[in-house]
Formats: C-alpha cells, structure tokens, sequence
C-alpha cells in the first residue's frame, strides 16, 4: 500500500497526497482492498477551505507515529465532501444514527464492506476538553475490530436500519397551506430579531429557509416574515462575515453579531445571497443590497473565474493562520489612509485593540452613506491587501454550484440592469453543459483541468434544469427550454425512484454500499427533490403540461406522510405555493419594458414566457391564441389570462403585493 491521493484531481485530495498515511481513494478498488485483507476502513472526509480538517491533518495526518497506526491496522480512505456529496450525506447520516453531532472532519470506521459501525468529527492528538485523543480513538477501534465482532455488528445493523429509514420516502398528503403557516410561524418564533438569523452562535445564513420566508411573505402577506428576510440581509451586509473590501461573504459568522466569520468563502452561499439580495431589492430598492450584490459579482468575476466558469471556493487560513489575509491593525490602516482615517474609522470601527483575537474585522454597522469618498479608500486598502499571501482556492468546478449561481445571475442582472451579467450566466451554463454533459443527457457533477472527477448527481441536473428554465425566461430562447427538457428527461430516466420521487445517486452507480438516499431536506444549499419539485411546477406554468402538473403534485405527496420532517423542507414547501399560485406572465410582441417588469418582479412565484415574434404558445397553455405581434403582457393564473396590459405599472399592480405594502 502507498499513498495514491497524488493521482487524484481534487484540491482536498492533494493537500493530503504527501501524508504519511496510506490514503486511499474512495472507489470499488479501495473497498476490495479492504476486504482482501479483512481491515476496517478508517473514513475522513472534509474539504478544501475545512480549518479544522487542516488542523488534524497537522497534528495527525502528518504524525509518522498516527499514520503507523492507521496503515497497520486499517485502511485509510479519504473523500472531498464537495466532490462526493453522497458519500459524505450518507455517512454523514450514520454518524448522527450514533446520536452524535455533525461536522468535519467527519471520522468514521467502516466494515470491508462499507457499513458504518462508529463515527466522530476532529480528534485531537492529546487527550483534551473531555474528548480521547485520536491514536486512543484509533487503538480502541482496532482492538474492537480484533476482538468485539459481535458488537460491530450489532452498531452496523442498527445504523444499516437508521439509513434505510431516513432513506425511505413518506407518502401522504401533499403539503397544503395550514401546513406552510405552521411551518413559517415556528421559523419566526426562533428568529434573533435584533441582528438578524436564527439565536444563538454560531450563526449561519440559512439561505434556503429565507427565500421560503420570503415566498410566504407575499402568499400570505405576512410582514415579519418579510422583515425577517431584509433584516439578515442588512446585518450580515453589515457585519464582519461579509468581505467589504473584495467583496463576498463568509459560510459563517462564530458570533451572535455576524462580526467574527468563519473567514472561508463558498460559491454556493454567495450565489444564494446573490439571489436574495435581488429578490428584496425588487420590492423595496436598497443601495446597500446593490452595492453588495455588484461587490459579490465582482468578487465572482475577479476571485473566482476558473475554466469558463466559477471555482468551489476560497479557503479560510493563509499562512498557517484562520482569516491572516482579511484582518488589520488600526495602524496598518492608518499607513495607508493617512488624514482619511478618522473619517474611515466613523464608517467602520476600528478599535486601537481590534475586534478579534487583538485584530480588527472590518464590519460598517451604521447608515450606507458617503460611498462616493469612502469607496476609493476601500480601493487603496485592498491594493495593499493584494500583495499578501492569499488563502488558497478550491478550483474545481462543481456542476450543481454554478448552476445556482446561474440562475441567481440571471435574476440580478434584471433587477440590478446588468445584461452583461447574463451574457455571463449564459456562458458559464453553456460550459457546464459542454464540458460536463454526457452523451445520455446527464450532467457530471465535478471537474477539474478538464477532467470529470465525479459523477452527476441528483442535484446538479435539479441545478441545471433550474438554471435552463431561468436563462429560457430571462432571454426566451426556445433552445434553452428544449436543454431543460433534455436534462429532465435523463433525470427522470437515471434518478427516479418509480414511486414519485428521486434519489440523490443515479441507478448505475458502483460504489454505493448503503440504501440510496432521497435528499428532501435542505442544508445550506436546495435539496435535489425540492428544485426538482420547483422544476416540475415551472414547467407545468411555462407550458401548461398536465403531466408535468401531476408529476410535482406526486413529488410533494411523496413526502407528505411525516409532515413533522417538513420544516427541514422549506424548497419543498415553497413549490407547493409556486405549483398551486404562481403568475405566469406571458409576454406578446417586442415589448422589452414589460419583459423588464417581469423579470424584475419581487415575489419568487413568478415566471415570464416571452413569446418569440412569430412564434405560438403550447395548445395547453392557458393563454394559447394570444396574438403574438401585439405589445402586451398576460397574467395567467390557475388556468385563466387577464386581459392585455400594456405598461410596466400596470403589470405591477395586479402581482401579489408582498408584506411592505400591505
């Protein structure tokens, strides 16, 4: 045995690749390996930007004493979580059958054949803080394998019955509204209604449970579900976990005041935030959230370009130090604005001690004002920052990511007026589908230099499908209606589970040694059967398909029968609202002004057909006949049109208010 991660593709991987450890690559050979010589496998699993994935990988993976041991007695594999989202939710899931908390590194030991039969997140290399330090970890592991077969057993079979349970689908009722409002009403009741989030630290976006909050303040014109969405959007603007000077902001904030972040930067919560940002700025325009939403695309277009399209993220240390290349001494800033300090320092506090750790964060909690002199300041200081040793960068391309920063810049670019922001959407769509489409239709779910890495994934056609149908509503490109019909139709032929939902991995998959995994609940990201549940209720207003109709009203019922699980679902939720009430606003003639409107509108549950000149509507669609050449818009709901409307406040009107203006 050697190690042979140098031979893989993934950043994560590599970093690991001159370990002393004998790591293998997760695959059916690594498997076979382990059961030729009948040794438990010892799992890591983190990724790139992961602190606390590199503090172990210092004090143990690079430990010759540690890497003794695991070569000795175990076989020692280690996964990139962003390359094998599958591999990691499903143990993932194991280790909380184990009734313990989440995290990476996530440490597991498996049977040779895969099965889970203990787990932990970081270890220490001393015994310290009430936690056995990772060679005791290792020695009582080995020793159990050598000598307790019984009871691995027992804990496999136990946790094989656990991931089959959280496997299985629900069946019941599709999600009506009394259950929405419960739902909506619990998320408000947890909120920290003076900064912004849910209580308590550490504190994390949660983007996917506020674009529900969002959609439900305009279905049910409640204003505190809207006030909870713009008030997370001005705090964490506000504070340390975004980046004010290169723009982007941070997976998490460690305190309750978003101050201290977790200094790594993900492409999924960026575009996310992207996507919310717009969304808030269409109700009620909001200079901060434009500047920050121009900012963020920035950072996207200068940071995180890769290979035509955008990298997985940046990593959280430099140097060996968490956040070195983002904090500052009052008197580095002062060297460098001169007299302008103290007008700086009356926009962002900078105490003489810092704010962190004898450092400062820069946060800007009072009003968005005086940018036109504050920006060149802000300009001169990361001029001065840029010639630090940078965090490293995850290059890889992640499918299901740059979808969802597809669609989030394809919204902006109508709210905010940037057309060059979808010319960019556009372009990064079609180099996924390019460099990551496979001949029957289905999209890979990562790559690097070039090469594909790791298979496509329930989310990353779910993504890409979502991210067809917003670049087809945002152009009216007919093309990009038949891609999104491509991808679902090798999405429902791979992935489906033949009683109404999906799984996460596709039927043809070899190295999955646990029941597939059906991923309804959301994480920080959409789960897979929430677009999908979404995709199926855009197509049904787009085109007016029945089937399409039938088939989101089966994937909501698919898990109806456990309606206590259903907070965890807010996508879910949400496209049972987009199913039962969206707008279609259907866009007749050269009308590019109403087109804007529409495309601009605040309430999620909205889509704009823009009907080509010449061109006719599906014979099932509601406003099947409209004349095409005449300049018009019109709102179709549950199966009728309006009547033509002619201007763009006209169009606006008669579109769900939203909390703000109620």
């Amino acid at each position: 045995m050697r190690n042979v991660l140098g031979e893989s593709s993934s950043p994560y991987l590599l970093q690991h690749k001159d370990n002393p450890v004998h790591w293998q690559i997760w695959g059916p050979e690594a498997l076979a390996l382990a059961q030729e010589l009948n040794r438990p496998i010892l799992l890591s699993i983190g990724y790139a930007a992961c602190h606390w994935c590199h503090v172990m990988a210092h004090e143990s993976f690079e430990d010759a004493a540690v890497a003794e041991i695991m070569n000795t007695h175990f076989i020692p594999i280690k996964v990139d979580r962003e390359e094998r989202p599958d591999i990691d939710q499903i143990y993932m899931t194991a280790l909380h059958a184990t009734g313990e908390q989440g995290g990476w590194p996530l440490t597991m030991a498996l049977t040779p054949k895969g099965e889970a039969f203990w787990g932990g997140t970081y270890f220490p290399p001393a015994s310290r803080f009430g936690r056995p330090s990772f060679t005791q970890v290792l020695n009582a592991l080995s020793r159990a394998w050598a000598q307790d077969q019984a009871s691995i057993g027992r804990a496999t079979s136990a946790i094989t019955d656990a991931l089959a349970a959280s496997a299985a689908a629900a069946p019941g009722p599709a999600p009506q509204p009394e259950a929405l409002d419960r739902i909506r009403a619990g998320y408000l009741r947890a909120q920290d209604w003076h900064q912004g989030g849910f209580s308590g630290a550490p504190k994390f976006p949660n983007i996917p449970i506020y674009r529900f909050l969002w959609q439900e303040s305009f279905r049910a014109a409640d204003a505190k579900a809207g006030q909870a969405v713009t008030l997370l959007l001005t705090r964490i603007s506000q504070g340390g976990i975004y980046d004010h000077l290169g723009g982007g902001y941070a997976r998490y904030a460690t305190d309750e005041a978003w101050l201290i972040p977790h200094f790594e930067k993900m492409l999924y919560d960026n575009a996310l935030i992207l996507d919310m940002l717009a969304l808030a700025h269409a109700h009620a325009p909001n200079p901060l959230y434009a500047a920050r939403a121009r900012e963020t695309v920035g950072w996207l277009t200068r940071d995180m370009a890769a290979e035509g399209a955008f990298a997985a993220s940046e990593d959280a240390d430099s140097e060996g130090e968490e956040g070195k290349f983002y904090v500052w001494t009052r008197a580095e800033i002062a060297a460098l604005l001169g007299e302008d300090t103290k007008f700086f320092a009356a926009h962002y506090n900078l105490p003489e001690y810092g704010n962190w750790e004898g450092k400062i964060i820069l946060e800007r909690p009072g009003p968005f004002t005086d940018e036109p002199r504050l920006a060149p300041l802000r300009e001169k200081l990361l001029t001065a920052r840029f010639v630090r040793i940078r965090p490293g960068r995850d290059d890889k391309i992640l499918a299901d990511w740059n979808a969802l920063t597809i669609t989030a810049l394809a919204r902006a670019a109508a709210v905010f007026a940037e057309p060059s922001w979808l010319a960019l959407a556009e372009s990064v769509f079609d180099t996924i589908l390019t460099k990551m489409g496979q001949p029957d239709g289905r999209i890979a779910h990562a790559m690097r230099h070039g090469k594909i890495s790791a298979p496509g994934l329930l989310e990353d056609q779910a993504a890409m499908l979502r991210a067809a149908l917003a670049l087809y509503q945002a152009t009216g490109n007919a093309a990009r209606l038949a891609q999104a019909q491509r991808i679902l139709a090798a999405t429902e032929q791979f992935f489906t589970d033949g009683a109404g939902a999906f799984f996460m991995s596709a039927s043809d998959a070899t190295d999955i040694f646990a029941p597939r995994a059906r991923p309804v609940q959301d994480g920080p990201t959409p789960s897979g059967i929430g677009m999908m549940a979404e995709n199926y209720a855009l197509l049904h207003h787009l085109t007016g398909s029945a089937a399409c109709r039938a088939k989101a009203e089966a994937l909501l019922a698919a898990f109806g029968g456990k309606p206590e699980r259903l907070g965890g679902s807010p996508l879910l939720l949400a496209a049972a609202d987009t199913l039962e009430n969206t707008a279609c606003i259907v866009i007749t003639g050269n009308a590019p002004e109403l087109a804007a409107a529409a495309l601009s509108a605040p309430d999620p549950a909205i889509v704009v057909l823009q009907m080509a000149q010449g061109g006719a509507l599906p014979p099932d669609h509601p406003a099947y006949g409209k004349p095409a050449g005449e300049k018009a818009a019109y709102i179709c709901r549950a199966g009728t049109c309006s009547l033509p409307v002619t201007t763009p406040g006209g169009l606006r009107a008669q579109l769900r208010p939203g909390p703000a203006q109620q």
